[in-house]
């Protein structure tokens, strides 16, 4: 468990050779995969300006790549793992935002106006979406693979909104067993959740380079931004891994942890 979150939500990393090492050998292997024909038919979304890359990247279930340990400070904070997915691959192109396939317009605006901001793990299900709370994770850690300028859709999050949404998750599941939960409806009080956030809470930008690093509280609010004009990026685009671990705590820990 990472332990004393700052009262924002998120720790920066500086950075770190460690760090970088690991970025330059992901990199490497994220060139191979953003170029595989089905990867690309599998991944390559909004008009070709995403590249969603779930669990594409080919690191190993420490975080190691091709023998490059995942280390330095940030492995430091979130300590040994051996139970990690492959590392989400996010690639994002000038244009992006584009419409997705199968999107509403609602749905586009929110991802053009508000970054498609979301917490990780709450799923939107049906038609009408509803969403449900599918997955715990411990942590988000996101590494930048490529060297890109700030304007170049960096990951987005809103400081503290942590606070508001897991006080929102407590009033909706705190009463109820934790092996329920996935079959809450907790749309309304979610909704009502971002709203706050915001109203409330200060849209951030986390511009980052290779070598450097950001985790998120489970609970934080955070998007992608738009790539804007005159951002520029190598012919990789702006190539992010994401690690989001499962949680290992019980429902009950999870949801009332500092």
């Amino acid at each position: 468990m990472v332990q004393d979150w700052p009262d924002c939500g998120y720790f920066r990393f500086a950075w770190h050779r460690d760090t970088f090492l690991w970025a330059r050998a992901a990199r490497h292997a994220a060139r191979n995969v953003a170029r595989d024909p089905a990867m690309m038919s599998t991944w390559l979304q909004c008009e070709g300006t995403w590249f969603v890359g779930v669990d594409a990247l080919p690191s190993d279930s420490d975080g190691s790549i091709n023998g490059v340990p995942l280390a330095g400070p940030v492995a430091d904070r979130i300590g040994p793992r051996t139970d990690l997915h492959p590392a989400q691959l996010s690639i994002t192109y000038p244009g992006y935002p584009r419409p997705r396939k199968g999107e509403s317009e609602a749905g586009f605006r929110y991802r053009r106006n508000r970054d498609a901001a979301h917490m990780d793990g709450l799923l939107g299900e049906g038609m009408p979406k509803r969403r449900f709370l599918r997955e715990r994770h411990d942590w988000i850690l996101g590494l930048p693979l490529s060297e890109a300028s700030a304007g170049a859709s960096p990951l987005v999050v809103w400081d503290g909104s942590h606070h508001i949404l897991q006080a929102a998750l407590q009033k909706g599941l705190g009463d109820r067993p934790g092996a329920e939960w996935p079959d809450v409806d907790i749309t309304d009080i979610y909704q009502a959740a971002r709203k706050e956030v915001f109203e409330t809470c200060r849209r951030r930008p986390l511009f980052t380079r290779p070598g450097e690093a950001v985790l998120l509280n489970p609970f934080l609010l955070h998007g992608v931004a738009p790539w804007q004009a005159g951002a520029t990026a190598s012919q990789d685009g702006r190539m992010v891994a994401y690690f989001r671990p499962e949680s290992l705590m019980g429902e009950e820990v999870w949801l009332s942890q500092k």
